[in-house]
């Protein structure tokens, strides 16, 4: 098991426990997708997979042959405008205004293991001998950049991980206007398509219906992954139940804006895409610079829905979930916020940790309002320094206190967020996503700090890590009840506003990753 490459046909055969998953280098040195399914015994040659046909009216790559179109080939991460006219996994602004590239197959490289994502989550091996991965490098001469598609498959599991990375060499920029972390073209649309849909505190709850001709889709605007969509659909046989049949999962690790679809053509091929959204996304690669999509998370199953249930919840237990906590029973946790709200003092707390801890409660979370003049939540969102008219031996007393009682003690955040009254705002009101000179809408009466920019990222952190320092804090409760608007960035140029949202994630990202690793 692991990865094969015939080198004749030069063909890539992933093999899982009980999945297959095999692609090739077409002619036009452009990666073509030939099977994905239950497990096939290797052999020197897939190419009675490779279906080309010649159909009216299409589009043919090569001059005086009609037999070799985009339109009638599938495909592994394709592009636009070359006979294809289907959406596309990526797309490239070049200086001249063209979008037309031509990324060509250069080389691969398999090995044991799994390199992690730069500044982004994803899964991860213990040993290098759970997973074997190939990097597919494409070039496009013109522009003297490079296409990278990783693809990782764990040899004892029905898990296959892939991601995409330009590195741009060339000495013009370019601009990114869409990167699907994967695409993948399935030779029918007899497949019901289920998705997690909901609203806030009433998230996923599972909707299906039958793929139709054209576009289906999940997505998010609304600057986080939301509880309205989740990351997330599959594709399963419409005779497949809880317990047989087959069923495919597509699981993107992103928490910012995601688009994920079908696409469903004129000859009932699927193509599903799944990544950052294209809209209101653009982002600028000046030369010797990299970019690296998330990473998107395929299982299969031929024992229906409940075989690919198992896949994930045992893959993001044991290989995205981190730390301590992952294999450990969880404490029994009591939180005081629907006991006081903002109305309490230490002498209030502590006579709710004693009573709870009778109860075999074996950790206490204080939650909103232990800091600046948080007494409502019209204000103090960014003043991470503790309210000593509330607790006036700080939070060091309030949690030894509570330690002492043979309880953990946690404490509330909502990190990315600032209220208007607050000296925080009053310093720093750049400091806000907001376009200059136009309305600010709010929601909960509060704003979203922009963690695009560096130097918040920093304060927030440099805050968190005085309070989490000074006290025996085990855990953060870490609220996030609002999402975004009015899209701007006072610390970016005009053309890198699109880079927004995306630049915030990372930063949520490298708050959590510099958290995790002072306090594990």
């Amino acid at each position: 098991m692991g990865i094969l490459f015939n080198e004749r046909t030069k063909e890539f055969h992933l093999q899982g426990r009980d999945v297959s998953y095999i692609f090739s280098v077409l002619r036009n040195g452009q990666l073509g997708h030939l099977y994905y399914g239950k497990k096939l015994k290797h052999r020197s040659s897939f190419q009675h997979f490779l279906r080309v046909e010649t159909r009216g009216a299409s589009a043919s790559v090569y001059e005086g042959e009609l037999g070799f179109s985009l339109e009638t080939i599938k495909q592994e991460y394709p592009s636009y405008g070359t006979t294809d006219f289907r959406e596309p996994a990526y797309q490239l602004l070049q200086q001249n205004g063209s979008r037309i590239t031509n990324f060509e197959y250069d080389n691969h490289k398999i090995y044991k293991g799994k390199k992690p994502l730069n500044g982004l989550p994803a899964t991860y091996v213990e040993e290098e001998s759970e997973a074997t991965s190939v990097e597919v490098e494409l070039i496009d001469k013109l522009l003297n950049a490079s296409l990278i598609l990783t693809y990782t498959v764990y040899e004892n599991r029905n898990i296959i991980t892939r991601h995409a990375r330009f590195e741009h060499r060339g000495e013009e920029p370019v601009d990114i206007l869409r990167i699907m972390s994967g695409s993948i073209d399935l030779p029918t649309s007899n497949y019901e398509m289920v998705q997690l849909s909901g609203a806030w505190i009433r998230e996923r709850h599972v909707k299906t219906r039958m793929l139709q001709p054209g576009i289906q889709s999940i997505s998010s605007a609304r600057g986080t992954s939301s509880s309205q969509q989740n990351p997330f659909l599959i594709l399963k046989n419409p005779a497949a139940t809880e317990h047989s049949g087959e069923a495919y999962g597509f699981s993107l690790v992103y928490s910012g804006n995601f688009l994920g679809q079908v696409e469903v053509d004129h000859y009932d091929v699927s193509r599903i895409t799944m990544g950052i959204h294209p809209f209101d996304f653009q982002w600028r690669l000046e030369s010797g610079q990299t970019f690296q999509s998330p990473e998107l998370v395929l299982a299969y199953s031929h024992s229906g829905l409940n075989g690919l249930s198992q896949e994930y919840h045992e893959l993001y237990r044991k290989r995205l979930a981190r730390g301590k906590w992952r294999d450990l029973e969880r404490p029994v946790l009591i939180n005081n916020w629907e006991a006081t709200y903002f109305d309490f003092n230490e002498e209030k707390i502590v006579h709710i940790a004693k009573e709870a801890q009778k109860l075999g409660v074996e950790l206490f979370v204080l939650d909103d309002g232990w800091f600046g003049k948080r007494n409502d939540d019209t204000t103090s969102l960014g003043d991470w320094f503790v309210d000593e008219n509330k607790l006036p031996g700080g939070m060091k007393s309030l949690a030894q206190k509570v330690t002492d009682l043979g309880m953990d003690f946690g404490l509330w955040f909502e990190p990315e967020m600032i209220s208007k009254q607050s000296n925080l705002y009053g310093k720093h009101p750049d400091w806000l996503i907001h376009v200059p000179n136009r309305h600010q809408s709010h929601g909960r009466n509060q704003y979203v700090l922009d963690f695009s920019r560096e130097e918040v990222v920093n304060y927030i952190y440099e805050r968190m890590e005085a309070i989490l320092s000074e006290a025996p804090i085990s855990y953060i409760k870490w609220d996030m009840n609002r999402n975004i608007t009015e899209i701007g960035s006072v610390g970016l140029p005009a053309n890198r506003q699109f880079e927004v949202v995306h630049r915030y994630i990372l930063g949520v990202y490298d708050l959590y990753e510099r958290l995790t690793r002072k306090f594990p």
